[in-house]
């Protein structure tokens, strides 16, 4: 995912926990990213033609082009593991494909704040799992959740848009708020549908107990964003 990565005090320290490399709920991780990288690269690809010049067009091609990259990483680290990659992340296409349908920008505006928006906050609620992941796991999502500079185009044509126009502003803010909700909704439902993948989250320290205030850093993360792109 090319998301901007969340600021320090956005994520969790890292804790000790009982998961090791052997978890099932790894498979499921890594299954689920791996989709949400395939569908990313759809979207991208669909979402470039609404550019308005061919600087957008490229920089969301190249873009959908680091998601196939990151696609290929989780693959290669599924396959490491026996498991074939197609058969493990098809349980999450619902899911994904539903936010996606959900989330369908109607301009290119709205395009690029769920790029910078939509898809850090998925990318916040992985990292929160991998700092009490094994290291040699942990490093797999955190290079596949890594930052491009690509994504940093998407900040100066926002903010130059939303500075001119009230009206955009405020329009693109509520647009910004529905991607949280729609985020947090679907992070919800995959935790229920899927008993392993829930279980890694348990077990990695945060605790169904716990899941709420990481949601409340969440919101906070993401209130950052709004403020990069100029909506709060």
């Amino acid at each position: 995912m090319n998301a901007p990565q969340p600021a320090a005090e956005g994520i969790a320290d890292p804790v000790a926990s009982g998961v090791t490399a052997d978890h099932p709920g790894v498979n499921e991780l890594f299954a689920v990213l791996a989709y949400g990288e395939v569908a990313a690269f759809y979207r991208l690809t669909d979402e470039a033609r609404m550019a308005p010049n061919l600087r957008g067009r490229i920089n969301m091609a190249s873009m959908a082009a680091a998601e196939m990259g990151h696609f290929e990483l989780l693959r290669d680290a599924l396959q490491h593991r026996g498991v074939d990659v197609a058969d493990a992340m098809t349980k999450y296409a619902p899911a994904l494909d539903n936010y996606h349908r959900m989330t369908t920008p109607s301009t290119w505006l709205e395009a690029l704040v769920k790029t910078y928006i939509g898809d850090a906050l998925a990318a916040d609620f992985y990292l929160e799992i991998s700092h009490a992941l094994p290291e040699e796991v942990a490093s797999v999502v955190r290079a596949v959740l890594s930052e491009t500079e690509h994504s940093q185009f998407v900040v100066a044509e926002v903010h130059a848009a939303v500075t001119a126009s009230d009206r955009q502003r405020h329009r693109l803010a509520l647009w910004a708020r529905r991607l949280l909700g729609e985020a947090v909704t679907q992070a919800q439902y995959v935790l229920a549908d899927h008993d392993e993948l829930a279980d890694l989250v348990i077990s990695s320290g945060e605790g169904l107990t716990q899941l709420a205030e990481f949601f409340g850093r969440l919101q906070e993360t993401h209130q950052r964003r709004m403020q990069e792109l100029g909506l709060a």
